[in-house]
């Protein structure tokens, strides 16, 4: 029966995505129709001006209609129950512990809750004072309150530090670079391929598959700048967190633990944000757990 339940929740959290993606491209479609930018074809060539347009509108405008919804998706994705009344001694810890460091951290307090699954913890929302900080069931049962404590002190660091609209931003920039530079490519080679073509009404079959097939390829490449930045954010909100418990020992300790455990999964919306996880060198969005460790410890006092 618990499996059936599961795979009922993976559905609707795959169904959810899908329709949220969905709902923002025809959003920024019809946006982008209303302002004139999406008629960049023209019987004179290609309007590069009206490409910029279209392109800053469908790379900076997902980007941020994700970052505006992230704490509502990440609820819904992760199933995470938000602590709006402590229900035990451990709720109240964790909520007083999130409160503890927001105040030195110089943020507001975010929303505190909590997921079921195994070891891991994200922080998402828009702005610094209206976050979200989520832990999970296996991170508190498989940890220490101290090494808790720290990893809490890692998601405040990426709050307090901006690091949502940060990715938010070098999201937008690569977005606009793929949307722009496919469709100038593709237009150059079907240009080329038609020429002489006394016929030439619109873009041709090379311009279709030459942008689809860019778009693919310098959506992996944008992809690999985005998670080499978050990789190198993940040492930013470590040392973070080694300054709000006043010592690097918890989160080395925290680390440590983690690099022996099965982390879990997050959603997409905010995997970039949890303490651990990533798959492939290029692609994973947190560094190895030992350069992690390397780093705290070869830090300057």
């Amino acid at each position: 029966m618990s499996r059936i339940f599961f795979e009922k929740d993976i559905m609707k959290r795959i169904l959810l995505f899908v329709l949220t993606n969905v709902m923002v491209v025809a959003v920024l479609g019809i946006v982008a129709s209303l302002l004139g930018v999406n008629r960049y074809l023209t019987p004179n060539g290609l309007n590069l001006g009206a490409l910029l347009g279209f392109a800053l509108i469908m790379g900076f405008g997902g980007a941020i209609i994700s970052l505006l919804i992230s704490k509502p998706m990440a609820k819904w994705t992760s199933g995470v129950r938000v602590i709006n009344q402590p229900a035990n001694a451990d709720e109240a810890w964790i909520v007083n512990t999130v409160q503890k460091l927001a105040t030195k951290a110089g943020i507001g307090m975010p929303e505190v809750g909590i997921f079921e699954g195994d070891p891991n913890a994200f922080a998402t929302g828009a702005f610094k004072n209206s976050s979200l900080v989520a832990v999970s069931t296996g991170l508190l049962q498989g940890m220490t309150h101290e090494e808790i404590e720290a990893v809490i002190a890692h998601e405040v660091a990426h709050v307090a530090n901006g690091d949502m609209v940060t990715m938010t931003l070098i999201q937008g920039v690569m977005n606009t670079f793929v949307v722009f530079l496919s469709r100038v490519i593709g237009y150059a080679i079907d240009s080329f391929l038609r020429k002489g073509d006394s016929e030439n009404s619109g873009p041709g079959i090379g311009y279709m598959v030459t942008t689809f097939v860019l778009d693919i390829v310098l959506g992996f490449a944008a992809a690999i700048v985005v998670a080499w930045f978050s990789r190198h954010r993940e040492f930013r909100a470590d040392a973070g967190a080694a300054e709000l418990m006043g010592r690097r020992q918890p989160m080395i300790n925290a680390l440590a633990r983690l690099g022996g455990l099965h982390t879990g999964e997050l959603p997409k919306s905010v995997a970039a944000f949890g303490i651990a996880g990533g798959i492939g060198q290029l692609f994973s969005t947190h560094p190895p757990i030992e350069d992690r460790i390397a780093a705290l410890q070869n830090a300057q006092n």
